[in-house]
This record gives structure tokens, C-alpha cells and sequence, in this order.
């Protein structure tokens, strides 16, 4: 069954409508699997332009039966085909019968462009047949049909021989293919898969193997037994091979149990000849030579920094940042004294000017109860940056938090080339070299959590993270603690944290995905690692995406593949887009999206520094306008040059050609090495540094580093204790909601609703409105009688500022998720419904639009509050006046709702704003990955419901 052409495996519902609408016939089907019941399956049928989803679901011995109208009594098959071919004929509670089947795409041969792929042929690409419904297995066709595939494979395994050093591997495969793959094709028809003859052929090519590894066997164990403690007469002899097991036939398994049995003596030998050489030692009092041993290392005090400012228009003057004593000195030119020094508890805000990004404004107490604020202007904004750095540091260090509100995150990518790394990696770890680099001041702070992604990285992973646990106590004098380390083949990413986290960190998972060849080899792909961090929850995805220019939809696709098979993150929100799952994402990696654009013409940009010309021809720019891939994703400003393909042992000149025995392939200079990052609305995440080192020169590739400020929430602790008063209950109203799906469907739909604050999801009744006059789109409504009304698990404002709600809108029928999406509460509480606009996403694509009127409804006595640390620093616009507090706005009217577009320019969100008791209008800083909250609907996201201007 798994080769039928109307099965389409595990595409998504939007697909599947796509197929069928350019299918266009009444009667035209085809078979995905289910998204919401594991091991079911759904069948979509076209009939008047809509699209009919029944779900078919297995009984308890097997059995498929298919969900259909109430009334007509369920038929239940044995196999898929019979089914299919059951509900051709007319009458079986369908809208119509099964009459056209849509077949599934022919895969194409997937081969590396840049060479970078292992060793080894092409794959075996899935078999389409023009036949009709009933005869969908190619394991049922003619046996002239057979042959042809044995030949198909044979000519493809001869295009891998010149390139492949095995050629003897390749004589014993050759061999299966042409004489017994249609015997295992023949057993495989009668049901018997277990391809024997492909088994045989495997174990003679891997004889060599099994002799080899006896002798490396041999060799261990006997060193093993050299160090092992003296028999005992009494103790039983060790166990021996007999001759007989030696000299058995050699099989896979019997060939994994011995390549097991060298992991674990490799891995064990180590400890086994310390242990006996320390017994040594001990047991005939041996004096060793006297070493000192050196004290372990203690954190670096952090220097009292200088910064040379201009005070009004003439003036200039020094700023002296002392972090250990939490003091800010001021000194004019030429005086000896400070003329004030500002202790850290009397800093009320830090201002950032966004019209002249090297000007600050500070705002300290001073006595008696009167507040002063001083503009400074610094040579350029990286000072402005390391002095706002250096003082949010200051307030982390000296405030009385027991959990912290601001931690700082280091990401790093790097595509190693199969080479070992150099002896220093400074640059990279501290954040130095090209582009928007950390300055001097403040690059050797410690971050307080470290992921370090890597990929074609030939270094043993116990290797590889010792190297790094031992580069960073060099560099910051700290003993950081691993967290995770998962692998897949070359790809590893590894996640240190500070040892006084390590207590905050739980809920660690880890997962891989496979995008090579056939999805089946991990050359390609991604590994990830999901955590919290006190109360917020964290996303990391390091991925090797496939490369050639040309390849620009097979990395959408692996793109794709990833996010959809990634198993991370709390397993209650595996229904939701993986983008939701986590308060912080950060996807990194070597994407591998190149230039479109002539390799001498980019040359040029380059020299002249010209990143702006090549970024608009940066494919994966391209590709999120039109989004197709990390739809709502942030990226920090490129102003380093291409990451790729460089000569090794130099940064001076790019190696762009690269012969191959089928010729000379060209690989423009491109920035296939990237790092982003998608937040929840309404949470503290500002990126510091992006950039690439010019120092690292053992691979093509530089290495690429971000560094993060990101807020963090901490388990909360209501400051009133309970009593025996009935608890007052916080209330999260809804007033209405509408919602427009990119669909063929008509299904009645539902909203479930999930949040942490939430003691279990709840969900809504059905749409009360329903109109599809727009082909294509399904809008849909509730009214307050339909939602539910959610009570949190604890009514503090100060707990619900930080929480989310994440909403899917699901079909009654197939229960299966027609769009996502997250809302943050904080700007919800309020006696008055706020509206909110949010877009719909799932498996990675935009789905529709959320829009509605909510309120969250807090208890008097629970409104108390605090500024977290991050928010004493602010923007302000130069030429704001002061604006008195307005009073509160009617409700406007509904602006005709918007449907979603099919492809979206990028913009780059803008600050949001909020009243502050000062006597200037400040903004709050907001990240940069969150749109504006608009009070009207004009996001460009959308085209009016009542027709395209």
C-alpha cells in the first residue's frame, strides 16, 4: 500500500487542497495521512470546488473503516487499496464516489551540487502509476515492469562507481541488482518483507568488515586484560570465543554486537588503566613527582571601563563604569576628581535616542527627592551599546533577585569542513571580528547560556565538547556545565550553561531529523534542543540544509521536513506549528541559500562592501517575502561579507570553482551560514551582536555568532498567602471572534485553547457564522455565548503580564488543525475588551487570520506589580512633546476584515509605545520580531474580505 499513487504520505491539509483544486474534476481523491490520530488517515474528496475530508481510522484488530454521514452503516476493510476501491461505486455515504485519482509527484534523484554530501548513489525515487485507483502497489506490477526497475537502479549505481573508492562494495551491489532484487520484489508481493536476499548480499560485502574488526577486537581486549585486577584461584575463568563461534558465519548482526563491543571497550579503557594505575600507586606507596596544582580558576573581575563622551555641544567628559562596586563616576576633561558619581540604586532609566543611535540619555535620583537627567553622546553607537551593556550588567549583579529577570544568550554556527578546528577559538566565542561585533569592553562578559552549532564537524562528540568546556574556561574562567549534546552524523549542537543555572534548567529534550538523500541519510539535516529556564521555555535547531544554487526548493523542503518531524518542547503542544511551542526559537545553521547573481558581479559588491545590492538577491530573503519559509522570523542586520566558499588558510580570496569529474561546478560567494530567531508578542529579546569571525580559517566557511538579551520569567510565588476566603478568580473574557482560513473545506470548525496559566485546554463551541464567498477562503465566527471563559490558575497581575494563550482552530470532523496562533495576555488586562490581530500558521505556513475582542479581568487586590530589569531601559524619539495621559477610547468599529495574502513582502516591525511617569514620552523596548499592534486593520498582510481594491 505504501506505494499506492493516490498516497501522499504525510503531506499537509493545504497541499492536499492545492493538488486536488489543480486536479479540478468532481470526483478527484487522494490519501494522506491523518494529522490528528496517529495511524489513521484521511481522505480528501473534491466535489463543487469544496474539499470533503473523512477520516479513516483503525479499529482495534486492524480494521479501516471511513467516517461518513450518520445514517449509512461503516463498511470495514482489511487494506487501504480495498477500501479505495469499495468506495468507487456510488452510495457509500460519500458526496460523491472515488473517481480520479491524484498521484503522488514522482521524487527526483537528489544529489549534492556542491559535492558535500557522503559518498554513495542516488535514491531509489517512488514509484507513480497512471493506472487507476485499485492497482496503486508497484510490488503488483508485471514482471517486465520488475525488470525495468532492476535496470533503472543498475544504470544509477554505475553513474556512483567512478566516484566511489568501494569499488568492491559496489560489484557485490550490482550483483543483488541484477540477479536478486525481483526475487526479493517476488517475496515482498506474498507478503514477506524481509528481503533476504539483500541481507546476503550485505553480509558478503562487509566480510572484510567483520575481519577487520576482529582484529581491532583482539587487540583491545588483550590490552583490557593487561590492566584487569589478578584472578582469583577461586573466581570463575572468563569466558572464551570457542573456535567455533569464531569461524561461524558472519551475519549483520553478529557485525553490530562487535562493533558495539569496541564502543564500549574504547570507551571503557580509558577509566580501566587510570583505575589500575592509581591502585598501582596505592598499593605499593609510590611517590610521584610534586606538582603544584594550581588553584581552580575563579571568574575574571570585570575592569573598571572608560568612555570618552560629549556632554551638550562643547563639553566632553569620561564615564567610568565601575560594575563590582556599582558606581557610574563623571569627570570632565582635565578636571583630576570625578564631579559625581552615581551609585547603581539611584539610576531610575537609561534612554536610548533612536534618531542618533550614539546618544543616551541617564535619569538618577538625587537628593533631596528631585530627579536629573544628563544626555551624553558617544564616538559611535557599539560605545553607546557596551555602556548600556555594561550598566544592565551592573543592575543584574547588584539587585536582591533571587531568580533573574534578564539572561544574556550566545549562538554560534559554524560549517567546519571535515577539518579539525584551530587551537584558539577566541574570536568566535567572544564575538569578534566582522559585521556588528561585541566591543572590547564588554566582549570577554561570560553569557549565561552557550549553544554552539556545528555541521561537517569530523570531531568525536566527547571531543568536541571537551574542546569547548576547556576554550571557554580559558577565555571566561567559568566551568561551564553541559545541558545537551545531540548529534546526527557531522551535525551536533551542544548547550553549556552557567554552573549557578544549571539548578534553573529542566524539561531538556533533544531530536533529529534526517533531509538527505530520500530523507533517509543524516549528511543533511537538523538536530534541536528544547528546555525551560525557570518559567520560560527555549528552542534551539541547528540544520544542514542542501546545497547548490539551483536547490532553492529542496531547502524550502528541508525546511519543511524539519519542522514538521522536529519532536521538541512540551509534548501537550505537539499539535501546535513548532514556531508556537517555545517563548524563544533560535533556527541556525548552515541554510545554505546562496546569491542569484553573476560570481564576478558579486566579487565586486563584496570588495566595494556593497552587502545591501546582494542581499536583495539573497535567496533566503526571497524566499521569506514570499513566505515561503520562517514566516515571521527575525534576522539581525548583515554587515559582514559572505561566510562562503573561502580558500582554506586564508580570508583573503573566495574559491568559487570546484572541479568535479563531471566538470567545473560554480559556487558564488553566498551567506549560506545564518542565524534566527522567533519570539512569543510582548517578550523581551534584543539582539546585541551578528557577525562572522576573519580569523578561523581551517574550513570554507567562517564561523557566524548572535548574542541575545532575553527576557526570562521565574516561578511565581503570589505575595498573598491563602486564607479561608473563597480566592478571588481572574477571568479571561471573550467578546468575539473571527477567523478567515485559506481552505476548500466547509467544515464547522472549533477553538481549543492552551496556556500554561490554564489547568487543562479548553475548547469552544462551533462557529455561529460561516460564509465562503471568496473561493479559496472559509470565514468563519463566534460570538461570546460560543467561547468559553478561562479562569487561570492563579489571579496576580504581576503572573499574568507574562503568560500566553496559544488558540488552534480545528474541524469538527477531522479534528484536524486548520492555523495556529499565540496572543500575549499582558495587553489584554483591562475592565474594557481590547481587540487583537494575529496571523494563523501551521507546519510552517501562514493558514489565515485571527482577529477578536478579548478582555482579562483581574482582582483588586491582586494588581500589585514590579518593573522587571530589562525595562528601565527605553527609546525616545528627540522631538516627542509631553503628552498627557488620554483617557480611555470607545471601542471602534470593525474596519472590514482582511484575508491573508498568498505571498507577503518582509517588513521590519516597528517600536510599540506606552505613557511612562516622566516628563518625556518614552517608548518601551520591544523586540524587533513583533509587528506593531495595529489599531485598524491595515496590516499589508491582507486584502479586504469584500473583494481586492
Amino acid at each position: 500500500m505504501a506505494a499506492a499513487s493516490w498516497y501522499h504520505r504525510d503531506i499537509s491539509r493545504v497541499v492536499a487542497e492545492e493538488l486536488l483544486a489543480k486536479a479540478g474534476r468532481d470526483g478527484c481523491f487522494l490519501v494522506r495521512d491523518s494529522e490528528s490520530v496517529s495511524g489513521a488517515y484521511a481522505l480528501c474528496l473534491l466535489f463543487q470546488r469544496h474539499v470533503h475530508t473523512y477520516r479513516i481510522l483503525p479499529d482495534d484488530e486492524g480494521l479501516l473503516s471511513v467516517q461518513t454521514i450518520q445514517g449509512i452503516q461503516a463498511k470495514c476493510f482489511r487494506t487501504l487499496p480495498d477500501l479505495i476501491g469499495a468506495y468507487q461505486q456510488p452510495n457509500n455515504g460519500l458526496v460523491t464516489p472515488l473517481l480520479y485519482p491524484v498521484h503522488r509527484a514522482k521524487q527526483a534523484v537528489d544529489e549534492d551540487s556542491d559535492g558535500e554530501d557522503g559518498r554513495g548513489g542516488g535514491h531509489m525515487a517512488s514509484a507513480v502509476l497512471t493506472g487507476g485507483a485499485g492497482t496503486g502497489t508497484w510490488v503488483n506490477a508485471p514482471i517486465t515492469t520488475r525488470t525495468h526497475i532492476s535496470q533503472q537502479l543498475h544504470q544509477r549505481l554505475q553513474e556512483q562507481v567512478h566516484s566511489s573508492p568501494a569499488s568492491d562494495f559496489m560489484g557485490f551491489m550490482a550483483e543483488y541488482l541484477n540477479h536478486h532484487l525481483q526475487l526479493d520484489l517476488e517475496a515482498l508481493r506474498h507478503g514477506h518483507p524481509q528481503l533476504r536476499h539483500l541481507s546476503t548480499a550485505l553480509v558478503t560485502a562487509c566480510r572484510a568488515l567483520h575481519r577487520q574488526i576482529d582484529f581491532t577486537l583482539a587487540g583491545l581486549e588483550t590490552l583490557a586484560r593487561v590492566f584487569d585486577p589478578p584472578a582469583s584461584p577461586l573466581s570463575p575463568a572468563r569466558e572464551q570465543v570457542s573456535p567455533s563461534q569464531a569461524t561461524a558465519a558472519p551475519n549483520l548482526e553478529l557485525l553490530l554486537n562487535k562493533i558495539s563491543t569496541v564502543n564500549h571497550l574504547l570507551s571503557s579503557l580509558e577509566k580501566k588503566v587510570l583505575k589500575s594505575l592509581q591502585e598501582t600507586v596505592s598499593r605499593h606507596n609510590l611517590t610521584l613527582p610534586s606538582i603544584v596544582a594550581s588553584p581552580p580558576p575563579t571568574a575574571k573581575p570585570l575592569a573598571v571601563q572608560s568612555f570618552e563622551v560629549k556632554v551638550g555641544k562643547l563639553q566632553r567628559a569620561s564615564l567610568m563604569v565601575d560594575v563590582a562596586s556599582g558606581t557610574v563616576a563623571i569627570t570632565k576633561r582635565g578636571s583630576g576628581s570625578p564631579e559625581e558619581t552615581i551609585p547603581q540604586d539611584k539610576i531610575l532609566q537609561l534612554i536610548k535616542y533612536q534618531s542618533v543611535q550614539s546618544k543616551v540619555r541617564l535619569v538618577y535620583d538625587r537628593e533631596p527627592q528631585r530627579n536629573l537627567s544628563r544626555d551624553f553622546v558617544f564616538p559611535n553607537a557599539r560605545k553607546r551599546e557596551a555602556f548600556c551593556q555594561l550598566l544592565q550588567l551592573m543592575k543584574i549583579q547588584h539587585s536582591n533577585l533571587d531568580e533573574p529577570d534578564l539572561i544574556s544568550v550566545y549562538v554560534g554556527t559554524w560549517n567546519m569542513g571535515s577539518a579539525p578546528p584551530p587551537r584558539s577559538l577566541a574570536s568566535w566565542l567572544t564575538s569578534r571580528g566582522l559585521g556588528r561585533t561585541q566591543d572590547e569592553t564588554t566582549a570577554c562578559i561570560p553569557h549565561d547560556i552557550y549553544v554552539i552549532g556545528t555541521q561537517e564537524n569530523s570531531l568525536g562528540d566527547r571531543e568536541w565538547v571537551e574542546f569547548l568546556r576547556a576554550s571557554l574556561k580559558t577565555l571566561m574562567a567559568i566551568d561551564y556545565r553541559v545541558i545537551a549534546l545531540q548529534c546526527l552524523w557531522s551535525i551536533k549542537i551542544v548547550v553549556l550553561v552557567k554552573p549557578e543555572h544549571e539548578r534553573r534548567i529542566s524539561h531538556v529534550h533533544t531530536s533529529s531529523v534526517k533531509t538527505g538523500i530520500a530523507n533517509t541519510l543524516g549528511n543533511k539535516g537538523a538536530v534541536g534542543v528544547s528546555f525551560l529556564f525557570n518559567g520560560t521555555s527555549f528552542g534551539f535547531i541547528n540544520c544542514h540544509l542542501a546545497s547548490g544554487s539551483e536547490k532553492t526548493h529542496r531547502r524550502n523542503q528541508n525546511y519543511s521536513d524539519i519542522l514538521r518531524s522536529l519532536v521538541l518542547g512540551d509534548k501537550r503542544l505537539s499539535a501546535f506549528d513548532l514556531t508556537l511551542r517555545f517563548t524563544h526559537l533560535f533556527w541556525f545553521g548552515d541554510l545554505n541559500y546562496r546569491l542569484d547573481m553573476d560570481v564576478q558581479d558579486i566579487l565586486t559588491h563584496i570588495t566595494k562592501k556593497e552587502f545591501e545590492t546582494l542581499l536583495a538577491v539573497d535567496q533566503l530573503n526571497l524566499e521569506r517575502e514570499k513566505n515561503k519559509v520562517f514566516l515571521r522570523f527575525s534576522e539581525g542586520d548583515i554587515s559582514f561579507p559572505p561566510t562562503y566558499r573561502y580558500e582554506r588558510g586564508s580570508r583573503d580570496s573566495y574559491m568559487w570553482q570546484k572541479f568535479k569529474p563531471t566538470g567545473v561546478r560554480i559556487n558564488v560567494p553566498s551567506w549560506c551560514d545564518r542565524i534566527l530567531w522567533k519570539s512569543h508578542p510582548e517578550t523581551h529579546v534584543v539582539c546585541n551582536s551578528y557577525g562572522c569571525t576573519d580569523d578561523i580559517v581551517t574550513s570554507d566557511h567562517s564561523p557566524v555568532f548572535a548574542t541575545f538579551e532575553v527576557g526570562v520569567t521565574s516561578q511565581f510565588v503570589p505575595k498573598k498567602a491563602p486564607g479561608s476566603d473563597p480566592e478571588p478568580l481572574a477571568c479571561i473574557e471573550w467578546e468575539s471572534i473571527e477567523v478567515i482560513v485559506k481552505t476548500a473545506s466547509r467544515s464547522k470548525c472549533y477553538i481549543e485553547f492552551h496556556s500554561y496559566c490554564l489547568e487543562e485546554a479548553q475548547r469552544s463551541g462551533e462557529n455561529t457564522s460561516q460564509s465562503c464567498d471568496i473561493p479559496g477562503f472559509l470565514k468563519l465566527g463566534w460570538s461570546a455565548k460560543h467561547l468559553p471563559v478561562l479562569n487561570p490558575i492563579l489571579p496576580d497581575l504581576e503572573y499574568l503580564g507574562d503568560q500566553h494563550l496559544l488558540l488552534s482552530v480545528k474541524g469538527v470532523e477531522s479534528c484536524e488543525s486548520y492555523g495556529e496562533c499565540c496572543i500575549a495576555m499582558r495587553s489584554m488586562i483591562g475592565s474594557m475588551a481590547q481587540q487583537f490581530e494575529t496571523f494563523l500558521f501551521h507546519r510552517g505556513e501562514e493558514t489565515g487570520s485571527m482577529r477578536g475582542w478579548m478582555k482579562v479581568r483581574v482582582p483588586k487586590d491582586r494588581r500589585s506589580t514590579r518593573e522587571r530589569l530589562y525595562e528601565w531601559i527605553s527609546f525616545e524619539e528627540e522631538d516627542t512633546e509631553p503628552v498627557a495621559d488620554a483617557p480611555t477610547c470607545p471601542k471602534p468599529p470593525l474596519q472590514p476584515f482582511r484575508y491573508p495574502s498568498r505571498a507577503l513582502p518582509h517588513h521590519d516591525p516597528q517600536l510599540w509605545g506606552d505613557a511612562a511617569p516622566t516628563p518625556f514620552v518614552l517608548c518601551r523596548s520591544r523586540p524587533r520580531s513583533l509587528p506593531e499592534p495595529a489599531a485598524s486593520y491595515t496590516n499589508p498582510a491582507y486584502f479586504i474580505f469584500e473583494g481586492i481594491p
